[in-house]
């Protein structure tokens, strides 16, 4: 994967936030942190502002986005927004820890 040059600002735009549940602390035992990202962001992005942001060494990004459902809230109908989260897989001997915040 070629890294991407992006601006300081763009990497706080593309990581909007780590994700703690019971699933993504799971990852912890693979070497994997998940985050929240921008819907536009890219792997590459999403790799650079990673290994920016907190100084680590990425060996794979893995990207699932979710659809916003439809739901019901008072007897009206709204919309849930879409969003998108990435599974990153450090390099061997790198740990982050997410509970410090960026």
């Amino acid at each position: 994967m070629k890294s991407a040059v992006i601006s300081k600002e763009r990497m706080y735009e593309v990581v909007r936030g780590p994700i703690i549940t019971e699933k993504a602390t799971l990852g912890s035992e693979h070497n994997q942190v998940t985050f929240r990202v921008a819907i536009d962001a890219n792997k590459n992005e999403i790799k650079t502002a990673i290994e920016g942001l907190f100084d680590v060494k990425v060996r794979a990004v893995n990207t699932s986005r979710m659809k916003g459902k439809v739901k019901r809230w008072r007897g009206r109908l709204g919309k849930r927004v879409a969003t998108k989260k990435a599974m990153v897989t450090l390099e061997e001997g790198q740990s982050l820890d997410i509970s410090t915040g960026i």
